[in-house]
């Protein structure tokens, strides 16, 4: 195998990952690499990993093959596996759109949530599939010091607890996860969401990530605040076969979000990439171990 690999460097609303093509699945990526190249201060840097990968080449992804050539081997900065990241995709998108591996229109990408698709235009922002919501229902309350609020509990393939409140300040340094109850709620862990007005069908937020403390952007976070907010405004597609779309700014850009009425969800938001190079192979070969 070659010594020369590559890399590129890209974000989604500043949701920012390292992307390593591999079409193959021949470079090995332990966790202790993908954490390595991950460091923003040691390495490349990024919120994730986008490992790229034919879906044949890889064995979590051989049974979607037929429906998705490529498969988006996400990792979290961390090294650990997840299945999903709705930046992510539209980030992976673009880069097989720039490498020539697809053109513009819709495609198929397979993740570890399942198959996602993703329509293409020639420039522009990206949109992603990113399923439907489940509201399973319960009282909910999240805390920051002294101030509690009631919080809707969402699952976008991941779980979410979703406050409006006054002003964005009031959720603090959000470095800590907020506490919630009951625990029984969230035994795994929850995002959590902070939401304030901006205008008609329009939110900002700002998100605590499990695992990853405050971060520029969410986009599973921001569907689930998008599908909050018409809850509260009293739209329900479903009931009444009409869209709603909601524009969500989050820390690192803007994002819009449609709710159609089948349930289905599309997430629109820019996609880029700022830089590529190449990984010193004996750097990388001693962060594995």
């Amino acid at each position: 195998m070659s010594t020369r690999i590559a890399f590129l460097k890209g974000h989604g609303t500043e949701n920012d990952f390292v992307i390593i093509p591999d079409p193959e699945n021949a470079i090995d990526l332990p966790p202790t690499a993908v954490a390595a190249l991950c460091d923003r201060r040691a390495g490349i840097g990024g919120d994730g990993l986008l490992h790229v990968v034919r879906s044949a080449a890889h064995p979590e992804a051989k049974e979607m093959a037929a429906e998705a050539e490529w498969f988006m081997d996400y990792r979290n900065g961390d090294g650990s596996i997840a299945e999903m990241c709705g930046n992510g995709v539209r980030v992976f998108a673009h880069y097989l759109q720039r490498a020539g591996h697809v053109a513009e229109g819709d495609i198929a990408i397979a993740t570890r949530g399942g198959v996602k698709n993703v329509h293409l235009v020639k420039e522009g922002d990206v949109t992603v599939g990113m399923g439907k919501a489940l509201l399973p229902g319960g009282d909910v309350t999240v805390s920051v010091g002294e101030r509690s609020w009631p919080a809707l509990n969402v699952n976008m393939g991941n779980p979410h607890a979703v406050s409006f409140v006054d002003d964005l300040a009031h959720a603090g340094d959000l470095f800590t996860p907020p506490p919630f109850s009951p625990a029984s709620a969230y035994p795994d862990g929850v995002n959590v969401e902070f939401v304030v007005d901006r205008g008609p069908r329009h939110v900002a937020l700002r998100v605590h990530e499990r695992g990853a403390g405050e971060t520029r952007s969410c986009g599973t976070g921001a569907c689930a605040v998008a599908v909050a907010a018409a809850r509260r405004d009293g739209a329900d597609p479903a009931v009444t076969g009409v869209p709603a779309t909601y524009t969500v700014d989050v820390p690192g850009g803007r994002l819009v979000i449609t709710e159609h009425a089948d349930g289905e969800i599309e997430m629109t938001g820019p996609a880029v990439i700022v830089a590529e190079g190449e990984i010193d192979a004996e750097w990388l070969d001693a962060a594995r171990h």
